[in-house]
Parts: C-alpha cells; sequence; structure tokens
C-alpha cells in the first residue's frame, strides 16, 4: 500500500489527502474542477506550514509530504495505480454510483476501494461494480487531521480481507477504527444528526440562542463543539442531504428542521459561504 488516490478536493477530500501524505502514503488528489484543485492545494500548503509552525509537525516532514501529493484533473491518472482510493465527492448515490463505476473501470484489481459517506449504502454502491467484495464505507471525520476516528462499515458483500485492509490503512493513518454492520447512517451519523436537528428546532422555537444551546451542550454535556457551530463547519448543505437520506430511509424521527431548509435556500451554508447559524464575516452571494 503505497498509491492513495482521493477522488474529490472538498472539505473532506483534501483533508483525507494531507493526512495520507503525512502519513508516508504517494498521493493524488483528483477533482473535475482545476479551481477547486487549486483551493485544494493552496488549503493543504496552509495547513502544513500552520502545523510545522506551531511544532505539531517537522518542517521536513511538512516539505516531504506536500512534495508527495499530486493534483489531477485526469480520472485515468488518479486510478490507474492507485492501491487505495477514497471517493470524497457529494452526497448524493448517482454521483457515488457513477464515480464508482468508472473506478471499476480503471483501478488495479487489487486496490482497496472506499467511500467517505456518511450515511449512504456501501451495499447499494457495490451492487454496481465487478468487485463488491473490494468495497467498504470508511468514514472520516472534519477535521480529518485532528479527529481520531474512522467508521469501517461493510457491506453485505464486503470481504472479510477488505475490511481487514481497510483497517490496517486507518491504523497507518493514525486513527482508530470502528466497525459498524451497515444500516443508514452508521453510528455517528445517526447521533449526531438528531443531536443537531433538535438544536436548530430549538433554535426556531426560540429556546435559547445559537450561541447558548452551543454552550450548553459544550460545558453541560462536554462535546468539544456545539452543534450548530458543527453544522456550520460540516457545511448546512451537506447535513440538510444527510437529514434527508435519513428521514427517507429511517422515517418521522429525521425530519429536517425547517429552519435549516429555510438557511440552505438561502445560500447560508454554513462557513463555507461564509455565513450560517453565524456569521464570519465573509457572507457569499449565491
Amino acid at each position: 500500500m503505497r498509491n492513495f488516490s482521493v477522488i474529490g478536493s472538498g472539505i473532506m477530500g483534501r483533508g483525507i489527502a494531507y493526512t495520507a501524505a503525512l502519513s508516508g502514503f504517494d498521493v493524488i488528489l483528483h477533482d473535475i474542477k482545476e479551481s477547486a484543485l487549486e483551493n485544494a492545494k493552496q488549503y493543504i500548503q496552509e495547513e502544513m506550514k500552520k502545523s510545522a509552525e506551531r511544532g505539531y509537525i517537522k518542517s521536513g516532514d511538512a516539505e516531504a509530504a506536500l512534495k508527495r501529493i499530486t493534483y489531477t484533473e485526469s480520472f485515468e491518472k488518479a486510478s490507474q495505480q492507485a492501491d487505495v482510493v477514497i471517493e470524497a465527492v457529494l452526497e448524493k448515490i448517482e454521483l457515488k454510483i457513477d464515480v464508482f463505476k468508472r473506478l471499476d473501470q480503471h483501478c488495479p484489481p487489487h486496490a482497496l476501494l472506499a467511500t467517505n459517506t456518511s450515511t449512504m449504502s456501501p451495499t447499494e454502491i457495490g451492487a454496481q461494480i465487478s468487485r463488491p467484495e473490494k468495497l467498504v464505507a470508511m468514514h472520516f471525520f472534519n477535521p480529518v487531521h485532528k479527529m481520531k476516528l474512522i467508521e469501517i462499515i461493510r457491506g453485505l458483500e464486503t470481504s472479510d480481507d477488505t475490511v481487514a485492509l481497510a483497517k490496517k490503512v486507518g491504523e497507518k493513518l493514525g486513527k482508530e477504527t470502528v466497525e459498524v454492520n451497515e444500516f443508514p447512517g452508521f453510528v455517528t451519523s445517526r447521533m449526531n444528526c438528531l443531536i443537531g436537528n433538535e438544536a436548530m428546532n430549538m433554535l426556531q422555537e426560540g429556546v435559547a440562542s445559537a450561541e447558548d444551546i452551543d454552550k450548553a451542550l459544550k460545558l453541560g454535556l462536554n462535546h468539544p463543539m456545539g452543534p450548530l457551530e458543527l453544522a456550520d463547519l460540516v457545511g448546512l448543505d451537506t447535513r440538510l442531504r444527510n437529514m434527508e437520506y435519513l428521514y427517507h430511509t429511517l422515517g418521522e424521527k429525521y425530519r429536517p428542521c425547517p429552519l435549516l431548509i429555510k438557511y440552505v435556500k438561502a445560500g447560508r451554508l454554513g462557513r463555507k459561504s461564509g455565513s450560517g447559524f453565524y456569521d464570519y464575516g465573509t457572507r457569499q452571494g449565491g
């Protein structure tokens, strides 16, 4: 396991690429947009620099890691020699299936194929390719380089060898892993979406301000981050897609809060748009 490919250079994809490069993998980061790759490259370089300046990593290690990352718009280049592939595109099942159909065509037979989905079915994705036994879900958490956990979710056809390999990859990335049998939302997303959605309902009902709801959970329940600021970090559009999927598969208790729907329609998507439940001083139109 040397060649590590990441498909999708958004928040999660670039975080996975950063972590993999620091862990010694040769990384190829793919996106269909040159501008997205440029943004990812700038983010990774800045994070490496900050981590080195703060003493979290050695300057030489940061420089070596940056040299191990290749950025490409070519899907074939990103997949042809991959030992490990992590898909990190939008949480849309049709899009993920399309990515894995293409990976099935181009990746070497031995390649580990992993989806970074937080809610969706590796069984459904695996059913569309010729090697479902090689496909597994590896759910990373944001920010990837700081969060210690990877959820490993086996689909119906996922082999024991694939699960073992996924755990080995997680270990090399410096992460702890938990193995989860497939069910919508797995473990963390089901709990996180419920807590976040209830916080949004309380804000909508005027129970307390966003700041006080978050403060209550941080100080009263020892959460490291409040549910509303966490939703802003994840992206409210991403959270809404997750909620809609869980509502469709698990029922009424996952019905998205109307306030979340309203914010997404208004373009208030969280940190990435400049405003969400909080304002970040860089409000973007849209």
